[in-house]
C-alpha cells in the first residue's frame, strides 16, 4: 500500500473510533458519509482507470472521487463568499504547487532531504489553509490544487507537442492529493481552533447557514445566555 492509502485508512480508524467527530461536523460530514468516501477512494485507487482522450485518463480514487467530495464540500459552504474563496485557494494552490516544480525536482535525487511528492504536498496543504482558511476551503484548496496541478502539466505537455499517456490523480499524484487534502485540513483544525479558544469560542455574530452543524457546546453555554438576554430586551421595549 502506498503512503496515500495508508493515511486515507488511519483517517477511516479515527473516525470509526470518534477522533474526527469535531472535524466532520464542520464540514457537515456523517460519519458514514467520510467512511464511504474514504472507502470509495482506497478502492477506486485499485480499479482501472477512466480513458478520457487517447493519451489521458483519470483514476477514480485519486481524480474522480476526491473531485466529487470537493464539489460537495463547496455545495455545503456557508456563504457565497466562503465559495468564491475555495475557488480561489483552488487556483492560487494550484499555481504555487506549478511555480515550485519549475524550481525543484519532480524526481528525488541524491541531494534531497525529502520526497520531492511530501514537499509539494506540504506547500499545498500550507497554501491552502493560508488562501482558504476555512476547513471546508482548506481541503478544497489542498486537493483540488494538486489535481489542477497535475492538469495543468497535460496541458503544457500537449502545447509543447509531447507525446506520452498521462493518468490524473494516478500513481504519485493520488498520495499527493490525499495527504495535501488531509494536511491542510489539520493545519485549519489546529489553527481553527487555536483561534477560537483564544477568542472565547465560535464568533457569536455568524450567519445562520454557518451556524448549521455546529453544536451548542461548540459555541459555548454563553450563546444560549447572550440569545435569552437580548430576547429579554426586545420584550421589555415592547413593554414599554
Amino acid at each position: 500500500m502506498t503512503i496515500g492509502m495508508l493515511v486515507l485508512v488511519a483517517v477511516a480508524i479515527a473516525i470509526y473510533l470518534g477522533a474526527a467527530q469535531r472535524v466532520l461536523d464542520r464540514l457537515r460530514l456523517s460519519d458514514g458519509a467520510a467512511l464511504l468516501f474514504v472507502a470509495a477512494m482506497v478502492i477506486g485507487g485499485f480499479l482501472p482507470d477512466i480513458p478520457l482522450s487517447d493519451n489521458v485518463s483519470i483514476n477514480i480514487g485519486g481524480g474522480i472521487i476526491p473531485v466529487i467530495l470537493a464539489v460537495y464540500l463547496f455545495l455545503k459552504a456557508g456563504t457565497t463568499r466562503e465559495k468564491v474563496r475555495a475557488v480561489l485557494a483552488a487556483l492560487v494552490t494550484s499555481a504555487a504547487v506549478y511555480a515550485a516544480m519549475k524550481i525543484l525536482p519532480v524526481e528525488p535525487t541524491y541531494n534531497t532531504f525529502l520526497d520531492p511528492l511530501y514537499i509539494f504536498s506540504i506547500l499545498a496543504a500550507i497554501v491552502g489553509y493560508l488562501a482558504g482558511r476555512s476547513r471546508r476551503s482548506a481541503f478544497i484548496a489542498g486537493s483540488m490544487g494538486l489535481l489542477l496541478t497535475d492538469i495543468y502539466s497535460r496541458i503544457e505537455i500537449a502545447v509543447r507537442g509531447g507525446s506520452g499517456s498521462m493518468v490524473i490523480g494516478g500513481a504519485g499524484a493520488f498520495d499527493a492529493i490525499v495527504i495535501g487534502g488531509i494536511l491542510s485540513l489539520l493545519l485549519a483544525e489546529v489553527f481553527g481552533e487555536s483561534r477560537e479558544r483564544i477568542q472565547g469560542g465560535p464568533a457569536a455574530h455568524r450567519p445562520p447557514s454557518l451556524r448549521e452543524g455546529l453544536t451548542d457546546a461548540e459555541f459555548g453555554s454563553d450563546m444560549g445566555e447572550i440569545k435569552t438576554e437580548s430576547e429579554n430586551e426586545e420584550e421589555n421595549k415592547d413593554e414599554e
